[in-house]
């Protein structure tokens, strides 16, 4: 039932990724006055629609993606005389560039929504004030203390396990990583702790004993700390949030540009029958595994489930969204590339003092757009009977 959920909820999630990355289209068309007449979720047999202004809103019975019909996108197409002026390729390169571009940024700007999502609310797998265990000694031999071995200051001041350290020198304890150091930093240096021990508020006052690591000589007290998830202010948040995105940017870049050579792996996992590589090429179908797997996994808290799962979605945004900027038609990046190239020679007629030339005419550049398609339609046929018949087992 919860492997259902999560296939459940990626669904949904991928819908929602699908129907805001036509949303940043629909907007900016409006924006600078293009028509738009279509706005639908899938593709095929209309479902079902209403209608607003000019624009025609639905969903179609193929749940594959969705499109955002903006008209004159080629110069061939035939307009209303009063359509005329409303049509894509009549704007502006900077326009069409931004139009273009919006459904990738909402992507990026989704992803970066859900990183902060995770840092503010859910928290992340962090080491928590909250005292596990407490040490007797340094080491044991055969698993007891050596009789000649002091025994370490947390124990005898009286720490127990279930203690919570809410201040060290009176300063309130908000991250156990970063204020650890003051135990760490004050070897041989006494140093008071504020303990909450069920509602009953405990100072205790103990010196943290040298012992030397890598070479440096630092303060132990002899506790071990649990592990949960730690939730950040919104400023650390907003931080851990970009660097963390831009990490997902940048293996994502490096991923798409091992794409080519990690297809001849995939034909041998799906039908030779080896091992799938969690690192190597994974479908829909295999994200919606991995949904699936983190939603059930009970060895999981909910909070760390969730955590994995907004880290699947917001991967996968910024994914989508940087594979959409590829220069290929007929992705968004092919568009794009060519309206660069209308606005270079925009520039050199204008330069020459010539007529402004004719935009591009996309229809004439359909070889190359039916050559890409067939190939994308191969690979996403390829990563579903990768992903049904061997599908990838992840180490979530």
């Amino acid at each position: 039932m919860l492997a259902i959920i999560g296939v459940l909820a990626f669904i949904v999630a991928l819908l929602f990724s699908v129907m805001l990355h036509e949303l940043g289209h629909f907007l900016f068309a409006k924006r600078y006055g293009m028509k738009v007449t279509e706005f639908f979720l899938g593709f095929g047999k209309r479902l079902w629609s209403f209608t607003k202004g000019e624009t025609e809103f639905g969903i179609k019975a193929i749940p594959a993606g969705g499109y955002c019909r903006i008209v004159g996108m080629s110069a061939r197409e035939e307009l209303p005389v009063e359509d005329t002026d409303r049509a894509f390729y009549k704007a502006s390169v900077g326009k069409r560039l931004i139009v273009l571009g919006a459904g990738s940024a909402l992507h990026f700007v989704l992803g970066f929504v859900l990183l902060f999502t995770l840092f503010a609310a859910v928290g992340t797998a962090a080491i928590t004030p909250n005292v596990e265990s407490v040490a007797d000694c340094y080491t044991t031999l055969n698993g007891k203390c050596p009789s000649t071995g002091p025994i370490l200051p947390a124990k005898a001041a009286g720490i127990l396990p279930g203690d919570r350290i809410t201040a060290i020198n009176g300063k309130a304890v908000t991250n156990w990583s970063k204020d650890v150091l003051a135990i760490r930093n004050s070897p041989g240096v006494p140093v008071s702790l504020s303990l909450l021990r069920k509602d009953a508020e405990i100072t205790v006052t103990l010196t943290p004993v040298p012992q030397v690591v890598n070479g440096k000589s630092v303060g132990i007290i002899g506790v071990i700390n649990s592990l949960g998830m730690l939730r950040q202010n919104p400023y650390d948040s907003t931080i851990h949030a970009w660097q963390l995105g831009r990490e997902l940017f940048t293996s994502s870049i490096s991923s798409l540009g091992s794409l080519p050579g990690k297809i001849p792996a995939l034909i041998s996992e799906t039908f030779g029958g080896k091992k799938r590589d969690p690192q190597g090429l994974v479908g829909v179908v295999g994200v919606a595994q991995a949904s699936a797997q983190t939603v059930s996994d009970s060895k999981l808290a909910w909070n760390e489930r969730i955590a994995t799962f907004i880290m699947i979605i917001a991967s996968l945004n910024i994914f989508v969204g940087i594979f959409n900027l590829l220069p290929l038609l007929p992705l968004d990046g092919g568009h794009m590339a060519i309206a660069i190239v209308d606005g270079i020679r925009n520039t050199w007629a204008r330069l020459r003092k010539r007529q402004t030339p004719r935009p591009i005419d996309v229809e004439t550049l359909t070889p190359i757009t039916i050559v890409v398609f067939i190939f994308l339609a191969a690979l996403s046929l390829l990563l579903l009977a990768a992903d049904i018949f061997n599908p990838v087992h992840f180490n979530l």
